[in-house]
């Protein structure tokens, strides 16, 4: 079948492609799992490992994948596809483009069922499910959602739902209509739980166990951990970053844009540690709890404090605005792929992809509890413990995205003239280039490789 070269839109502004690619960056990743992996992985020690892969191995990655996306156009397969050919290297270097954009597809059929909780949770908390009970009562509660594989897909559907609305209309009048709106709810939330937490929580022992750098508790899983938390939170290597690349006007500075992405997503992670820990530790609860560190441990405090009604609330509706703007951001680059590929209508192809996400999605709730025994990778000593939902996380964030974002390194770095990048990129100051082509060359294919040795 031949590609149909769809003209896409165009984002109306650098602040709504700022917003977008933000919304797409925040999520569940920032609010969820990273103060449970920093809980589980020394505190400070982490977060001075997760900062440093930011900054020197995924920031110069985000700024090749976008500065990829604007040049090709096109969704992520297509978009190196016509790259390639402008460098005059063969056309099958789109198979980078489909990794990414794979291992975008692959985590929204998992995020989709954890962002369902979320929605779950808001109704449970606001109907004082939670006031006055204990932790075996509030972990029965949830241990009794992920039983019920009826529960996990009402909830599953209901957020599914909800984004295929919101991608059926397009750029302008879908996801930047909402990321306008939920960006700064967003932003306003967290900072409201944070001054809940100042008040209500123990905020100095969340100071110190955040950022108490114990060098001695670095070892290779913390690094490990901490880039492959650094590419799932960004969203480098996943496609989003070029699929939204491709609506990017030339006027506007890839390189600075990256760098405000690339700050603002670690800024929320911190912001959500901050949101978080104090709570927990104010009420002896373990910051190594897990994936149900959220879920859990957070609601024991919400039924025991005043305010904790009003407050959790606004803490689940939150991480709903958080996974929205996440899921519409990895949902997207496939859509265009539809889009290009058939000439479907937009709201026949947002149509086909979330229906799909949603009947995958069936695989990570039946993982909690149809198929909670089911170990598919028991032979391997590595992953006998490894049940589908855990195999779904450990591919995709440890393996795809890292090995997506080496290649994507080595095309930008290796197989593209300088010359023809940094006119791309725009970069008048040729020692910030250098920096950067430095980092993209050497630092970020290295230390990805390095990663991907120890993970297999």
């Amino acid at each position: 079948m031949a590609i149909i070269h769809k003209e896409h839109e165009n984002w109306s502004s650098r602040l709504t492609f700022l917003l977008a690619a933000i919304g797409a960056a925040v999520g569940l990743g920032n609010i969820w799992k990273f103060p449970y992996i920093t809980g589980q992985n020394g505190g400070g020690a982490f977060v001075l490992v997760y900062l440093l892969a930011v900054f020197f191995v995924v920031t110069p990655i985000l700024i090749a994948e976008v500065a990829v996306g604007r040049w090709g156009r096109q969704s992520p397969p297509n978009a190196m596809a016509n790259v390639a050919s402008s460098q005059q290297r063969t056309r099958r270097w789109s198979v980078v483009g489909w990794f990414g954009m794979l291992a975008a597809y692959l985590i929204g059929t998992y995020y989709s069922v954890i962002s369902g909780w979320a929605i779950a949770y808001i109704f449970k908390n606001a109907a004082g499910d939670f006031s006055g009970q204990n932790a075996a009562a509030v972990g029965a509660q949830f241990n009794d959602l992920l039983a019920s594989p009826g529960q996990m897909i009402l909830w599953h559907g209901i957020f599914m739902g909800v984004c295929t609305l919101i991608l059926a209309r397009g750029l302008q009048k879908g996801i930047e209509a909402t990321v306008k709106v939920l960006m700064p709810a967003l932003f306003a939330l967290l900072l409201a739980m944070v001054v809940y937490g100042f008040f209500e929580g123990d905020m100095p022992r969340a100071l110190h166990f955040m950022f108490d750098f114990d060098l001695k508790a670095i070892n290779g899983r913390v690094v490990l951990v901490a880039v492959g938390q650094a590419f799932f939170s960004i969203g480098v290597a996943m496609g989003l970053m070029m699929g939204f690349g491709a609506y990017l006007p030339r006027r506007i500075s890839i390189a600075r844009s990256a760098i405000i992405i690339a700050s603002s997503d670690t800024l929320v992670a911190i912001i959500a540690g901050l949101a978080i820990f104090p709570v927990v530790f104010a009420h002896g609860l373990d910051p190594a709890e897990g994936p149900g560190l959220v879920f859990v441990s957070l609601p024991i405090a919400f039924g025991s404090v005043t305010g904790g009604l009003i407050f959790g609330t606004l803490f689940f509706i939150l991480l709903f605005f958080a996974a929205i703007t996440s899921v519409i951001g990895v949902v997207e680059p496939m859509i265009a792929w539809w889009e290009e590929r058939s000439g479907l209508p937009r709201w026949m192809a947002a149509s086909i992809v979330c229906l799909s996400i949603f009947i995958l999605g069936l695989g990570t709730v039946f993982s909690f509890n149809l198929w909670s025994a089911w170990r598919p990778l028991a032979a391997f000593e590595k992953f006998a413990d490894f049940g589908y939902f855990e195999i779904l996380d450990y591919l995709t964030a440890n393996i795809m995205m890292p090995l997506s974002g080496l290649l994507l390194a080595v095309f930008v770095g290796w197989l593209i003239k300088p010359d023809m990048i940094r006119a791309e990129l725009q970069m008048k100051n040729p020692a910030l280039f250098r920096i950067w082509f430095w980092l993209l060359r050497w630092v970020a294919p290295i230390s990805i490789a390095l990663i991907l040795y120890t993970s297999l």
